[in-house]
């Protein structure tokens, strides 16, 4: 495929609004359906009823890449916990505790997985006798001040046809880098970072913690289709928020079937354990936006509880996809000719020639050719302007999934030019250079200085006296320890808003 001019003025600002209904309920280039109770495979921001209101067990997005700077090695990055608000304390956004955290490798196209890497968290508090987060500025993992943190262990599980063949443990008790409270409480959130990155045995690298949402995408769609007249199209719905990200770098020979076979499929699921102890799959994702756009209402739970082997039941929402028949009814585009199978082709089995591999299983998730090196100028819209390192093979955080998807859905491969897309394409802030790749998360202490004040306070020595409880000494534990907090981000808030008011089921697998 060669590059695409992008000059197209009237169908750029259609573009826009159209991306909308894509994201209202329609991408039926993103991938198949499966509404089944099982296992799950793309789950999105908040996309489906039940696990709206389990942020914590909410798979947002899964990435998939050969590394830039370590062609040898591939790396994924799945993110949970959508819309993080990066001030949203005192208990801000920790992994659960009760749930199976997992990332899904199919070596030989069969759509069963085959390597499957399990996070597992715990949560570690200090001191029960504060609402904070942290007690004073945290210099490190390792800082007393740090008073809530999670660490977490690693299984690899190797799998045949859904049997259990070896588990073995690759990680134990490794920190999870925190949520960043605020420029007082973290100034240096870039080095807890770097402490959080953790290197395993065989060349594998892992990380796990909050980032910067790489996502980007205008979702205003949701306001009567921006606005009804494009006024509110262009801008990142997700600029400021954060994700919980887990990150695992693997050297390709330890992810591929062989040489001769280099492509893998990739998706990730949250397991739930219910009230009988038992784990129940809540949340899926391989491809981006699947199960946002794509299923209508009634089938988004069933499907986050699927797995890709079963995923030829809803083959239909492919072939014959409602979002190019709203487009055309609309905006007068004529839509192709169905049935769609070059949406089954990209979407379902990999790209012949560049990341299918053979005999494949038609059904949802990431594919990426371990194979084709990395760019060093990457092109947002992938494989569609010539790049094939990108999206659809893998999805790198640069790749602009939105446009990519939105052009292949209305007949880009059938020889129907188009320039659509949501006037986003690029994420607000820049990617790291190596692993873990993600941006660092936006902190909570962004917004403006309180009128009157210069920044250079010390709110500690100033509120010492008034936190000190009467007819103390000022020299016990927990009075030192409530003194120091309060350059905390949470308590700051509360000092500033209102002065002290402080006072007042899973199915039977063997794994």
């Amino acid at each position: 495929m060669t590059g695409i001019s992008r000059n197209a003025a009237r169908r750029k600002s259609v573009a826009t609004l159209i991306c909308g209904a894509l994201a209202a309920g329609g991408l039926a280039a993103a991938g198949v359906t499966v509404l089944e109770p099982g296992a799950a495979a793309a789950s999105s921001h908040r996309e489906a009823p039940l696990i709206s209101g389990q942020p914590q067990y909410d798979n947002t997005d899964v990435y998939a890449f050969v590394s830039p700077d370590k062609p040898d090695t591939t790396t994924i990055v799945a993110n949970w916990i959508p819309f993080e608000e990066p001030a949203g304390g005192p208990n801000f956004f920790p992994f659960a505790e009760d749930a199976q955290y997992d990332l899904h490798i199919d070596n030989d196209g069969d759509a069963q997985g085959d390597l499957l890497y399990r996070f597992t968290f715990k949560t570690h508090v200090k001191n029960k006798r504060t609402f904070l987060y942290n007690t004073g500025p945290v210099d490190s993992l390792k800082d007393p001040d740090l008073n809530i943190t999670q660490t977490y262990d690693i299984e690899l599980l190797r799998l045949k046809k859904q049997h259990l063949k070896s588990r073995t443990k690759i990680a134990d008790d490794v920190p999870v880098a925190p949520s960043n409270v605020g420029k007082a409480s973290m100034p240096d959130y870039a080095k807890l970072r770097k402490q959080a990155v953790h290197k395993l045995a065989g060349g594998s690298t892992s990380f796990a913690g909050q980032a910067d949402d790489p996502f980007f995408l205008d979702l205003r769609v949701f306001d009567l289709l921006y606005g009804g007249n494009l006024s509110e199209v262009g801008n990142d719905t997700l600029k400021g928020y954060n994700v919980n990200s887990i990150a695992l770098q693997v050297p390709n020979h330890m992810l591929r079937q062989s040489a001769h076979q280099p492509v893998v499929g990739i998706w990730s699921t949250t397991q739930r354990k219910n009230a009988h102890g038992e784990f129940t799959q809540v949340s899926r994702l391989g491809n981006p936006l699947v199960n946002e756009v794509v299923n209508p209402l009634g089938d988004k739970d069933t499907f986050n509880a699927s797995s890709p082997w079963e995923d030829g039941k809803f083959l239909k929402n492919v072939t014959n996809p409602e979002l190019p028949k709203l487009i055309e009814a609309i905006y007068k585009i004529k839509a192709p000719a169905e049935p769609r199978n070059d949406l089954v082709d990209v979407f379902l089995k990999g790209v012949d020639g560049l990341n299918q591999p053979p005999h494949v299983t038609p059904s949802e998730m990431l594919r990426l050719n371990t194979s084709i090196p990395p760019t060093h100028s990457p092109k947002r819209l992938g494989v569609l302007d010539g790049d094939n390192a990108g999206f659809p093979n893998g999805r790198r955080l640069t790749d602009d999934v939105i446009d990519a998807s939105l052009q292949v859905v209305e007949g880009e491969l059938l020889g129907a030019k188009n320039d659509l897309g949501d006037a986003v394409d690029k994420n607000d802030k820049a990617f790291e250079k190596s692993f873990p790749y993600v941006a660092l998360p936006t902190e909570g202490s962004r917004g403006p200085l309180a009128k009157g004040t210069s920044g250079d306070a010390d709110v500690r020595s100033q509120l010492g006296d008034a936190l000190q409880p009467a007819g103390t000494s000022g020299g016990s534990t927990d009075t030192a320890l409530i003194t120091a907090s309060a350059g905390a981000g949470a308590l700051g808030v509360l000092l500033i808003g209102g002065g002290l008011m402080w006072w007042r089921r899973a199915r039977n697998r063997a794994y």
